[in-house]
């Protein structure tokens, strides 16, 4: 039977998502404590993968098992056994074809930046003490959905098939004490919303001109590797998939 879990994590104590050789992940953690729960040998295939540092609102795995269980037991089991910085918010069964990552329609992230030091959102949010330019900056994001490649947005050394995305939102907001960038894609690169909001960034400071941000995604060119926003603002906020992929009871 496949089983899709629905997770949530606090990033900064974890080198990301994926597994690793010598190194604390997410997936890891997860693989780990269902093994010991169901007594096999379980592995989570997730809807993505996140950097080291990066927070999650909502992030989705699939694992097969042949142990009988009722989910939300399983859940809650679960939940009492992993890690803190880990949550398990919800344990469905699906199609047994469906898949974690290529079944979802769209990925949502969110970028989180505060302009006052505050020790409440330390390593929660970006600490950005400069003025923004806002008006500026959603020009920028505009600007991203009339383009699909983005490999000047990509990490460099990162083997992909192609550069291309669908870009559908691409937006930032603020308040008095906080700024926020939202942007929704049926794909991303390795990198991407962390490189674009770092770009965004100099545009809202002045140090980069609409017209200079627009050449940089047309020249397909990876010295925009520069830009890269830390990890600790950027949350992975939504994965959407088609409602017909779960089963009810």
């Amino acid at each position: 039977m496949r089983y899709f879990l629905e997770i949530a994590y606090h990033g900064a104590n974890f080198h990301g998502w994926q597994v690793q050789d010598n190194a604390k992940s997410v997936q890891g953690e997860i693989n780990d404590k269902l093994s010991k729960l169901l007594r096999e040998d379980i592995f989570v295939h997730g809807s993505g993968r996140t950097d080291t540092g990066v927070h999650c609102a909502q992030q989705y795995a699939h694992f097969d098992s042949s142990s009988p269980f009722n989910p939300a037991d399983l859940q809650h089991k679960l939940n009492a056994f992993l890690d803190e910085d880990i949550s398990i918010l919800s344990l469905r069964k699906v199609k047994a074809e469906a898949h974690a990552r290529f079944d979802a329609l769209s990925r949502a992230y969110v970028y989180k930046i505060v302009h006052q030091k505050n020790p409440f959102t330390t390593g929660l949010a970006c600490f950005f003490p400069h003025n923004l330019d806002l008006y500026l900056m959603n020009q920028a994001a505009g600007i991203l959905l009339q383009y699909s490649d983005y490999q000047a947005f990509c990490k460099t050394r990162v083997v992909v098939n192609n550069y291309r995305c669908s870009i559908s939102e691409a937006y930032w907001k603020s308040d008095q004490d906080h700024t926020e960038f939202h942007i929704k894609a049926n794909r991303f690169l390795r990198g991407m919303v962390r490189l674009l909001t770092g770009a965004m960034l100099q545009v809202g400071t002045g140090k980069l001109t609409l017209s200079e941000f627009e050449e940089k995604i047309q020249s397909k060119s990876q010295d925009s590797n520069r830009y890269a926003a830390p990890a600790h603002g950027l949350y992975l906020a939504e994965v959407c998939y088609p409602p017909e992929i779960f089963l009810t009871d």
